[in-house]
């Protein structure tokens, strides 16, 4: 598998895994508190589905001027699943085109290549799919090769995510801590978080 497939395949499962996380949330729980600290489960899922969204227009080649607000608010509706389906099958469908891989992004922070813009939004993804199996008390265990694959991958970014304010400090964490939790700790979660 080439290491553009890769990443096609691992953002396809991380998808899957988002989308599960957000069925298995309870109707009472989108008002629930999440790692991130101004967002309750909506507003976290909220982001997550929008980042899906932003993905074909971004490969198609549209800047973020282009794209405009037409993706601002709320982007999940009155069907939470049906919404996180359609956004998350729709991105995997753009990265998988032929060539799409190679493209040229224009984000707000500068251009890069698909492939590395797909990495950035599977590697929230990742995080922030923990962050909502957390709020919503259900099973937190990831998949071991979307952690070693994000661990890899933000070993050269760890800083610079850090040094723009996106992401917190790192948390200390025990010599024999699991790859998860030394992936959670490098993005400034606490492991063992209960809201």
């Amino acid at each position: 598998m080439s290491q553009g497939s890769e990443v096609v395949d691992l953002y396809s499962r991380v998808v899957d895994r988002f989308i599960a996380a957000v069925r298995g949330v309870p109707e009472s729980g989108w008002t629930a508190s999440t790692p991130c600290a101004d967002w309750d489960a909506r507003v976290l899922t909220n982001h997550l589905v929008g980042e899906d969204l932003w993905v074909p227009p971004l490969v198609e080649g549209q800047t973020v001027a282009e794209v405009g607000d037409a993706l601002d608010g709320d982007v999940l509706g009155a069907d939470p699943v049906a919404s996180a389906e359609q956004a998350g099958k729709s991105a995997v469908a753009a990265l998988a085109e032929p060539g799409a891989l190679a493209r040229t992004v224009h984000l707000s922070f500068g251009d890069f290549t698909a492939e590395e813009y797909a990495w950035q939004v599977l590697a929230d993804h990742v995080v922030h799919t923990w962050d909502l199996l957390a709020a919503s008390g259900a099973d937190r265990s990831l998949d071991d090769g979307l952690v070693t694959a994000t661990a890899a991958w933000f070993a050269n970014w760890e800083d610079a995510y850090r040094g723009a304010g996106a992401i917190g400090p790192a948390l200390p964490v025990d010599g024999d801590a699991s790859a998860q939790d030394r992936l959670l700790a490098s993005f400034g979660r606490d492991p063992s978080w209960l809201r």
